[in-house]
């Protein structure tokens, strides 16, 4: 935990008060609290009050794209360089109210429908064996963007302007391929239908693998067809069984098929199709890459997508990314940062593990949520019956306050 607190955290905070509040948001984000917010937070760190991570989150000096761009460094000089594939996918977190930066009604892919939510999307790097998000942005609706009132009280800077997902997701992969250059790029409907992201990427000779609509259609010399009925036209010895990786349940084979689309001076292009192997659904894939590549290399690519969302479940369930309970701009983005380096100490300490300590037979590979769990055995937090009972006391206090506001307001209302 030293190490990466020393790493990211300490050369971009101005102040030592700053750095020790920093370096104790990461321990008490990965502790297992009932809920992660400034208040529980603090009573685990041992303040006497939320104030001072209110202030590291809203009005600290500290410099966020540098302490990102250290993030991101640290997470690819601890894994490497080599198969590289780069993810990006956007995450909702459900909220009440108008008022926090980026709310709407809107669809989220975190419970299939429209909800009241931010949405934010994310860059999740991986390798072989590991994973780790490494760059994020607020997503802002249309209607957040007409409105210049709500974005001064949100602390929103007035450079924001409205852009689709894909343009701030083109941006992160561009500030991550200048250290990863080789690196795959995969993504879901959202980033694979956009045909400005891929003419960007087919460009700088960037490979690879996003997913897209089953209506989509293609140039063939019957004519253009829907990739769903140029699926129906694959004859039977096209299929082939491959793994797309490793899950939870052991490897999951699908059967697949590889078309070629068209190839010219600045690469190979194809459609790929994903077929399960006992429902019988099928997913369609672009795909492109500078030269010919088997199959084998874009089914991996496109298996890899999947790891960006157990990025996400274990980032929330672990590091509290979702648990937020802030409303401005700043403090929205300082909290995800803190989340996702919590996060990124876990991911780099169990890939440190596999790679140097070989699994015993019988034993389970160490998983990030078990590291978590020892961390805080071995590092439990120091506190003491006055500090539990004037904890007490302030939150009691805090919530007497609250229930006078309420009544005078509903008095206010009533009259």
């Amino acid at each position: 935990m030293n190490e990466t607190t020393n790493t990211i955290i300490d050369p971009h905070l101005a102040r030592p008060e700053t750095r020790t509040s920093a370096r104790e948001v990461i321990r008490a984000l990965l502790a297992p609290l009932a809920r992660k917010n400034c208040w529980t937070l603090a009573e685990h760190a041992g303040h006497p009050a939320p104030y001072r991570i209110q202030h590291l989150l809203n009005r600290a000096v500290l410099d966020e794209a540098a302490l990102a761009a250290c993030l991101r460094g640290y997470v690819i000089s601890h894994l490497g360089t080599e198969d590289v594939v780069l993810v990006v996918d956007e995450t909702g977190d459900l909220k009440k109210g108008t008022h926090t930066a980026g709310v709407a009604r809107q669809y989220t892919g975190t419970t299939g429908q429209i909800e009241n939510c931010q949405v934010a999307v994310y860059l999740a790097y991986t390798t072989g064996d590991a994973h780790a998000l490494i760059d994020h942005r607020l997503y802002l609706p249309s209607s957040w963007c007409e409105d210049p009132d709500r974005l001064r009280t949100a602390g929103v800077p007035e450079q924001v302007e409205f852009a689709t997902k894909p343009e701030p997701a083109r941006r992160m992969i561009a500030t991550a391929l200048e250290h990863t250059p080789h690196a795959w790029v995969a993504g879901d409907e959202v980033y694979g239908r956009n045909p400005g992201l891929r003419a960007y990427l087919e460009k700088r000779g960037v490979g690879y693998v996003m997913e897209m609509a089953a209506t989509d259609t293609v140039t063939t010399p019957r004519g253009p067809l829907a990739v769903k009925e140029l699926a129906v036209l694959v004859p039977g010895q096209a299929w082939r069984k491959r793994s797309a990786g490793a899950g939870a349940k052991g490897e999951r084979f699908y059967d697949w098929a590889l078309i070629d689309d068209h190839a010219d001076t600045r690469g190979v292009r194809w459609v790929l199709i994903r077929r399960s192997r006992t429902s019988g659904d099928l997913a369609f894939f672009h795909c492109y890459a500078p030269e010919a590549v088997p199959l084998a290399r874009l089914v991996a690519v496109a298996g890899r997508r999947w790891r960006v969302e157990e990025s996400f479940q274990q980032g929330k369930g672990l590091a509290g990314l979702d648990e937020h309970q802030v409303r401005t701009w700043t403090s929205w983005h300082r909290w995800s940062l803190l989340a996702m380096t919590a996060y990124a100490f876990l991911a780099l300490c169990r890939a440190r593990e596999l790679r140097h300590h070989p699994v015993p037979i019988g034993v389970v590979e160490l998983a990030c949520n078990e590291i978590a769990r020892l961390l805080e055995a071995l590092f439990p937090p120091e506190s003491d019956l006055e500090h539990v009972l004037a904890w007490s006391v302030f939150r009691r206090v805090h919530q007497a306050h609250a229930r006078r506001c309420h009544y005078r307001r509903q008095t206010v209302q009533e009259s």
